[in-house]
């Protein structure tokens, strides 16, 4: 019939009138069986009926005409018995795993939740710039870039950074005082007889300090400094001012006395502010070129204490007028009283069981600010300053209270409030500065802004020691970054701090940093040999093998260690559990390669380079790569930006397989002088230019750029084993193999007429599969020992 024609009414009203259904649906067959019908027709309401008789289409493949009419009218009617989409849900899967950090005012790890979105607002303590930046120093910013990099690199967040430089502070007045001082009295050069009078009485006052000191490293420290002063002059009391290069001596070993004496007479005359903010601005500017050193990521905003003066004025003020502060003989004291005793504040809240400690309070104030003047000022011994009137000799700023200058704690405040304003995300800095400074920063914000949340997480990055003792120089075990950086590099440095939890004490020694070489060589060599079989030649449609159990199962491995790196990084940012899983990643690698090494087949190309690709990128997140590279660690030519890695390795390749078809050529035609050229290039020329050339039996070269200084020292190690290993088989290739079974009493009790052992020590007959390796041992020998006559021959062996 034609489409759309209205159908088989009359015959469905004698269908329906059946009242056996069975019987129903056999007239229902034979009569479409007669009829041609085609899907789409227009439907009559006999139709309809007729199907809503049927609960589905029969089993019975004899009535295959019901079967067919009834899917047809069930496509076009939807109604019973029409085939529905089902419902989908979802998978359960497992909850995410949420990044959680120390935060030091709960002494737990908290769930990370910022304030606004994905914005991130973190103030960092920066240095006091007096002296050279050390170890210490590196320990607190290389973590800090480290979690910087990893919250806005990996876990995506917005963060605006910002880090202060103390540029006023008690120990840079002292030391551009005394250098100032000292420099003067040099350029006076003065008479031996004067300057020995000069260093005499230095001597006195050091006493007196010497004697007041309980501290112990610094006492050895001072001791060192008063002998070593006495012995340089010795010399020049004897022979007075004939011996001029006495005094010169003299005055070296002298300066940090000489320096002190003239502060303690001269101090107070020094009037010209310039002085002050000289020797800052000289070791902010050092301090600078060893975080680019250590590839430190700069802050987003820079603060300086000197340059928001007039914003901590302001501050100061309104803590006065919020009735948490105090003025005193000019200065400004914080009321911790006060403070502590309001229904909305909390004092001490990060070491709450060190408030009172006034040794660590005083420490706090600064080596100008604790005289006993300075002391009887205030209301409490636990309140501390917030201004300090300037007494002769030291920078002054007008302000209400009369001239005078910043105290620590305040700077902090008023430039993170100003800034980042009445509460912040993340604050940042060294363990040490918990109390008094932290603490005292908690205490007059919330006092400022009148709230008790300035600081939602506290970060404190862990003490470092120096091979197990506090780095201290009377030790002398006192490293500037400069001089560390002498000794490894930036990297180097990076993966030991990764290497450990950044808020634990890190021991910076000789183990500390052999295992970071030894991780940096680890992954690097991985990365060679990933650049190396992906620099083998092959077509576009080559790229894409099929995956074989192995691929599966390195694959499955892949994505289980970037889960286990994720969770650690949500753990607090547990870089060492990271650094772990993925060299357990790389040696699964390697096990792979080295298994399709073996059987002479190719590694899964793209399964690899996902793999190294992905390792880079998490290097690169934790500042270990420190520029733009596309898989591994990138090589640069000395002292240039140029990309040694792409530009040689072309003219490398060509070399090597040059090399390749001469080293054939010279083993065909027996030429044992061209390889012996040949090995030489390999051992002795390429590593002087930071190459590698490694031969595989039945295998291309493989090309390596490697670290020049490296190489030299595996040259040196290899040709050191190189004698023992060749006496050793030189002795092996010595043996027949009649005679290489007859020694070993122990295992054999009988053999054959070529020496093959035949029965163990109990006379019983050994199984076939023993004989067998035997046999197979029996064989390696016999060449080894042919080889061996074959040399002898030939004068190869003397």
């Amino acid at each position: 019939m034609r489409r759309g024609d209205v159908s088989f009414t009359p015959a469905y009203s004698s269908i329906l009138s059946i009242s056996d259904e069975a019987a129903r649906v056999q007239a229902l067959n034979e009569h479409l069986s007669t009829r041609s019908y085609v899907r789409g027709y227009s439907l009559s309401q006999a139709d309809v009926d007729v199907f809503r008789q049927l609960s589905a289409p029969p089993a019975d493949t004899r009535l295959f005409h019901v079967a067919r009419w009834f899917r047809h009218i069930e496509a076009i009617l939807g109604g019973k018995g029409r085939r529905e989409q089902p419902q989908w849900s979802p998978p359960a899967g497992s909850p995410p795993c949420k990044l959680r950090l120390y935060n030091s005012l709960t002494r737990s790890k908290d769930v990370f939740i910022p304030q606004h979105g994905k914005k991130v607002t973190w103030y960092c303590c920066g240095p006091t710039v007096y002296d050279a930046s050390h170890m210490g120093h590196a320990r607190s910013y290389i973590s800090f870039d480290i979690l910087r990099r990893v919250l806005r690199d990996y876990f995506g967040y917005d963060v605006f950074y910002c880090m202060n430089i103390t540029d006023v502070d008690d120990k840079i007045i002292r030391r551009a005082r005394q250098n100032y001082l000292f420099e003067q009295y040099r350029e006076k050069q003065p008479p031996a007889a004067q300057l020995l009078d000069d260093v005499h009485a230095a001597l006195k006052l050091f006493s007196v300090k010497l004697r007041e000191t309980t501290d112990p490293d610094k006492k050895q420290m001072l001791e060192r400094i008063q002998h070593a002063v006495k012995l340089a002059a010795e010399p020049l009391e004897r022979a007075m001012q004939s011996d001029l290069p006495a005094a010169v001596a003299l005055l070296a070993e002298a300066k940090d006395l000489l320096s002190d004496w003239l502060d303690c007479a001269l101090g107070s005359e020094v009037t010209d502010n310039s002085i002050f903010s000289q020797l800052p601005k000289f070791w902010e500017e050092e301090f600078h070129r060893d975080m680019e050193a250590l590839n430190v990521l700069p802050p987003d905003v820079l603060t300086r204490v000197s340059e928001y003066v007039p914003e901590i004025v302001n501050f100061v003020q309104k803590i006065v007028d919020n009735g948490y502060g105090y003025a005193s003989n000019g200065s400004v004291y914080f009321d911790t009283a006060k403070f502590a005793s309001s229904e909305r504040h909390s004092y001490g809240k990060l070491v709450p069981e060190a408030v009172g400690d006034q040794k660590a309070l005083q420490e706090g104030e600064g080596d100008l600010s604790i005289s006993a003047d300075r002391l009887s000022e205030k209301r409490s011994p636990n309140d501390f300053a917030l201004w300090k009137a300037s007494k002769p000799g030291e920078p002054s700023w007008p302000c209400p209270w009369g001239k005078g200058r910043p105290g620590w704690h305040i700077e902090c405040s008023a430039m993170a409030g100003t800034l980042l304003g009445a509460s912040m995300d993340i604050h940042g800095g060294g363990f040490d500065l918990r109390f008094p400074h932290h603490d005292n920063e908690l205490a007059q914000s919330e006092a400022y802004f009148e709230n008790d949340c300035w600081v939602r997480y506290f970060l404190h990055t862990g003490h470092l020691t120096i091979a197990g003792c506090k780095m201290s120089k009377s030790l002398k075990n006192f490293i500037t970054i400069k001089d560390a950086l002498k000794k490894h590099s930036a990297r180097q440095l990076r993966l030991a701090f990764l290497m450990h939890s950044w808020k634990d004490t890190l021991d910076y020694s000789s183990n500390t940093m052999e295992s970071a070489l030894q991780y940096e060589k680890f992954m690097n060599e991985f990365f060679l040999n990933v650049k190396d079989i992906l620099r083998a030649p092959v077509d576009i449609t080559g790229r894409f093998e099929k995956w074989e159990d192995e691929e599966s199962e390195l694959n499955e491995s892949f994505y289980d260690k970037k889960a286990a790196v994720h969770e650690a990084l949500c753990d607090n940012v547990d870089t060492r559990t990271v650094l772990e899983e993925m060299r357990a990643l790389v040696s699964r690698c390697n096990l792979y390669m080295a298994a399709r090494k073996a059987a002479r087949r190719r590694p899964n190309r793209a399964l690899l380079e996902s793999i190294a690709l992905y390792l880079t990128h998490m290097l690169t997140i934790f500042g270990a790569i420190e520029e733009e590279s596309s898989l591994g660690f990138p090589v640069r030519g000395p002292g240039t930006s140029l990309d040694l890695e792409s530009t040689v390795m072309p003219y490398l390749q060509v070399l090597s397989e040059f090399r390749e078809g001469v080293r054939k050529i010279a083993r065909e035609q027996k030429v044992p002088e061209v390889l012996q050229l040949s090995d030489a290039l390999r051992d002795d020329i390429l590593p002087e230019l930071g190459v590698r050339f490694e031969d595989h039996e039945g295998l291309p070269t493989v090309v390596k750029l490697g670290d020049r200084e490296a190489l030299l020292r595996e040259r040196e190690e290899k040709r050191q084993v190189r004698p023992v290993f060749q006496a050793a088989k030189l002795a092996k290739m010595k043996i027949p193999p009649s005679e290489m079974f007859l020694s070993e009493s122990d295992k054999y009790s009988k053999f054959d007429e070529n020496g093959l052992p035949t029965h163990d020590t109990e006379g019983k007959e050994l199984s076939k599969g023993r004989a067998k390796k035997l046999r197979k041992l029996f064989e390696a020998q016999e060449k080894l020992y042919k080889e061996y006559l074959q040399a002898v021959q030939t004068g190869s062996f003397q």
